[in-house]
């Protein structure tokens, strides 16, 4: 049978003994599990795993979506999944860009790594197959000055080339991956997991196309979108402000992170929004493989003082956040410096804002003093030290090494009641969206395997007004009438149930949510057709809601298997306090009791046991998981 859309190989590489070898799955297999994390669970649930995330045995598997690689418009996207050193729990990051388009160019549906190597090593993937290289002479780099030696070590400068900073390398666990120097595999450490397996990059060229059933119908939906996407008032936006707009219209909304999630509003939100970025730093619009959108920033500072180079992109919202507002940080270049390095060293700009902001909060109530510090003055607004210590905890030095193991590691170091200070989720730092304006997003927290997680569903104010896009985007899903921002009963349950099915689904093919409705343009069946054309399968949106359904069902598996259960699936006690400051101030504290009620109907929903979050015989079985039950 012709392979269409996918190319029919998961390619395995042992780095401890450098083995390799290629699978080629039954076309079953992919119409079952799609692509990206539905195809990673499906080998991480068959590996025995590991106690320690970062031990040799733990299985670190790469896979692009379905749809990724095709000319589909706005599907770039691939996932990395491992078991997390930061949570325990699934490590799970999503990235858009161009590598996953081109491992799919050169003929792989996934590429898993397993063993560790004995010296530092990169891999080379090409159509001709894969090569275990030395890496040593780029141990210790940062991803620009290693990308720049593997192009020249692979002759190839149109290589795409994901890879690990010192932060990775030093074990920090909240260290991610980056490839091409700005798109980023944030969250959950898993570049930790590649410098736990002496993984330095791994470098792709694809000489090929892939091929597909209807490339005509494609190019026609891609017409459509690049003709429309300045017309959307939701992708217009993300054309013309990216996600920095978020700023602004959450600081005038009184639901700013500011302060280590202390206040709600931020005196100098505009000194760090989008408004004053565009104006100042922006050079130009980034963007991904076939995407008509173009929402990323890239950045330029030239002053010699604070010099920022925009090879390394520029600041999203959850960054211009986290190590903003959230820090009481003013200084719009100085958090470009700041985004800058988290890309060199591979660190996640989330946990690393929130890791400083913490240990701002710690200082401020005199949990911890200059002493424990090394001198630095953790002060809210304190520009001089939010550069040294991304430094720090990126090379493990000084004060770092207690925020370099992550919010619970670090709690735990500094004692003295520490602890009820974090905002975190499985101990994974909660992004930077506030649930108090937006109930279904605390469910989000909650419910999401990889810990806090801000895209496992979609969020509230699309489907709260009569009328609105958001709403009318999922009608096909059944979802007619509006649901209440802050509503947390059954509608709401039924709403994030069927919306975390959609988004599983978006990363099953490769779908990026800044391209797709309730966020974007593209509408859910368009994906069909997409699909149909790529694969030439007769297909429907059940179809492929239910595989997003059997995704978020394996993951459950996984965590369960892992120790994780009903206790884990919580909020930080933060959100049970009211807001302060601003329109809000004073009000709409999450109600204890509603939302326990809201995480067991979610459960008994999804066909999980409505106390233990344990999916039931029938439900597996239901899903196609056979294999699974009982394990």
């Amino acid at each position: 049978m012709d392979r269409l859309g996918y190319r029919g190989k998961i390619l395995w590489v042992d780095l401890a003994t450098g083995a390799v070898r290629v699978d080629e799955p039954r076309p079953e297999f992919y119409r079952t599990y799609l692509g990206g994390p539905g195809v990673a669970l499906y080998y991480l649930l068959k590996n025995p795993g590991t106690e320690d995330p970062l031990a040799p045995g733990n299985m670190l598997v790469f896979a692009p979506g379905l749809l990724t690689g095709t000319p589909a418009p706005c599907v770039p996207r691939y996932t990395v999944c491992a078991r997390s050193p930061l949570t325990g729990a699934l490590g799970k990051s999503e990235a858009g860009g161009y590598w996953g388009p081109e491992l799919k160019r050169a003929g792989y549906d996934a590429v898993i790594v397993t063993g560790r190597a004995a010296t530092p090593v990169y891999l080379w993937i090409t159509r001709g197959g894969v090569e275990i290289r030395d890496a040593g002479r780029m141990w210790g780099l940062d991803t620009g000055e290693t990308e720049e030696l593997i192009r020249a070590d692979t002759g190839e400068k149109r290589a795409r080339i994901l890879g690990i900073g010192p932060g990775g390398e030093n074990l920090v666990r909240f260290a991610g991956m980056v490839s091409d120097l700005t798109h980023f595999n944030g969250r959950n450490g898993l570049g930790a997991v590649m410098g736990s397996k002496n993984l330095k990059a791994v470098a792709v060229y694809g000489s090929e196309s892939v091929p597909v059933h209807d490339r005509h119908q494609i190019r026609e939906i891609a017409r459509w979108a690049g003709e429309h996407c300045r017309e959307h008032p939701l992708s217009r936006a993300l054309h013309e402000h990216g996600t920095p707009l978020g700023v602004e219209t959450n600081n005038a909304g009184g639901c700013l992170p500011t302060n280590h999630w202390s206040r709600g509003v931020f005196d100098g939100a505009a000194e760090i929004g989008s408004e004053r970025l565009t104006a100042e730093l922006l050079v130009e619009r980034g963007g991904c493989f076939a995407c008509p959108v173009r929402c990323k920033r890239v950045v330029e500072v030239k002053d010699p003082a604070l010099r920022v180079e925009k090879r390394y992109g520029g600041p999203e919202y959850e960054t211009l956040v986290a190590l903003g507002s959230n820090c009481g940080i003013t200084d719009l270049k100085l958090i470009s410096k700041a985004n800058e390095l988290c890309n060199r060293y591979t660190i996640d700009t989330i946990s690393t804002g929130m890791a400083i902001s913490f240990a701002m909060a710690c200082y401020e109530r005199g949990l911890i003093t200059k002493e424990d510090t090394g001198g630095l003055e953790l002060r809210f607004g304190n520009e001089e030290v939010v550069l040294s210590l991304i430094e720090q905890i990126a090379y493990r030095q000084g004060f770092g090494k207690v925020l370099a193991d992550g919010p619970r590691a670090a709690a735990a170091r500094i004692g003295r009641g520490a602890e009820k200070l974090l905002v975190e989720v499985k101990g994974q730092d909660v992004p930077m969206h506030d649930p108090r304006v937006k109930t279904g997003l605390g469910l989000q927290f909650a419910l999401s395997p990889n810990g806090a997680d801000h895209w496992f569903a979609q969020h509230d104010p699309f489907f709260n007004t009569p009328g609105s896009l958001g709403l009318a985007a999922v009608a096909p899903l059944g979802i007619l009438e509006p649901v209440h921002a802050l509503d947390l009963g059954p509608r709401k349950v039924r709403l994030v149930l069927y919306t975390s099915f959609l988004n599983a689904m978006y990363d099953c093919l490769g779908v990026c949510v800044f391209g797709a409705v309730a966020r974007s343009l593209i509408p859910v069946n368009h994906l069909v057709r997409l699909v149909e054309a790529a694969t030439g399968w007769e297909t429907s949106l059940w179809e492929l809601l239910k595989a997003g359904e059997r995704a978020n069902t394996m993951a459950r598996l996984f965590n369960l298997r892992h120790g994780l259960g009903p206790e884990d699936d919580r909020l930080p006690e933060v959100f049970f306090e009211p807001l302060a400051g601003g329109p809000l101030d004073g009000q709409n504290a999450i109600d204890r009791a509603a939302f326990a009620r809201a995480v067991r109907l979610y459960y008994a929903m999804a066909g999980w046991h409505a106390e233990t979050g344990v999916p039931t015989q029938g439900k597996l079985l239901e899903l196609g998981l056979d294999e699974f039950v009982g394990g």
